[in-house]
């Protein structure tokens, strides 16, 4: 559906209708929108482009649409750079927090190509925000300040609408596996997991304490460091690591707490946060793999925000 109003509206819904016909943004819905508040004074190295979206942009390659507007809107003038973030908002979508992940992003990494910019709603924003907010927090990720929802235009603008409503999906009988217990099980997903974590550490688990919608595992004293990153060696001695957002969600690794375990976290603000648990496996070849070569693996220079079992 197209919305606006006045002679500017007209035009702009005529480039909208034409870029529609050409599949640049089919299975979109537009509203009308003049981008007025937008700040002022950013000059560009060179006027905006339209370029083809290539296939190595994992984010947007499938969008809907193929050709982006470069400077997007985030700011990035060259494809290197756009892609280089975009990345990292990747595994985000395996997570499948809310239906519009990818189209919000990408209104935003790889705008579709106009001859002015069309950015996403408030109310997109608003929803993909409140439920992957949730998500990016239970690896210490905070909703960032670049996508702040009160910075883009209100509904009755010209502007990239939801798609898939602003009602969640009903969930499951079954409560979903918690994203830290989501497991990848090819050597490259795990190494990609290192990562984006602090530390790496095999370990058993003396117990596991709930509490106010959170688990916290206690390490036992026992413990192989295999990454230290930068947590000091008193950190290592008593660890306890936190489980964010847990609810009641099942993790099953914590099933059975006999053996040991392979742990991935972060550390924010003097927490230990898990971001991945494996039952150690020494005869899995894709962990043994893992493990020797994780310091070998080419990490972006952006580290990915979460990868998850979703990516294979």
């Amino acid at each position: 559906m197209l919305r606006a109003s006045g002679p500017a509206g007209t035009v702009t819904l005529a480039l909208l209708a034409l870029a529609l016909a050409r599949g640049e943004g089919q299975h979109y819905d537009y509203y009308g929108w003049q981008p007025e508040n937008v700040p002022r004074g950013r000059f560009y190295g060179r006027e905006p482009q339209c370029v083809d979206i290539p296939a190595d942009m994992q984010l947007c390659h499938d969008v809907g649409y193929k050709r982006m507007r470069l400077p997007n809107l985030l700011e990035h003038e060259s494809m290197a750079e756009a892609k280089q973030q975009a990345s990292s908002w990747v595994p985000l979508l395996a997570k499948q927090c809310h239906a519009d992940t990818q189209l919000f992003l990408c209104s935003l990494f790889a705008p579709v190509c106009l001859d002015r910019p069309i950015y996403p709603c408030r109310s997109l924003c608003e929803v993909v925000r409140d439920a992957c907010a949730p998500v990016m927090e239970s690896y210490g990720f905070p909703w960032p300040e670049m996508l702040h929802c009160g910075k883009f235009p209100s509904d009755h603008d010209l502007c990239i609408t939801v798609q898939f409503g602003n009602n969640q999906a009903t969930p499951p009988p079954v409560p979903k596996i918690c994203t830290q217990c989501e497991m990848e099980h090819k050597a490259d997903g795990m190494m990609q997991q290192m990562c984006s974590s602090d530390f790496v550490v095999k370990m058993r688990i003396k117990e596991v304490i709930e509490e106010n919608g959170e688990r916290r595992l206690v390490a036992a004293q026992k413990k192989k460091v295999l990454k230290l990153g930068p947590l000091k060696r008193k950190d290592t001695k008593k660890m306890v690591l936190h489980m964010r957002n847990t609810g009641s969600c099942p993790c099953p690794q914590l099933d059975n707490l006999s053996g040991s375990f392979l742990v991935l976290g972060r550390k924010v603000g003097g927490r230990l946060l898990l971001l991945a648990i494996y039952p150690w496996r020494k005869h899995n070849k894709e962990m043994k793999f893992a493990v020797k070569f994780m310091f070998s693996y080419p990490c972006p220079l952006y580290h990915p925000l979460l990868y998850g079992a979703g990516q294979h």
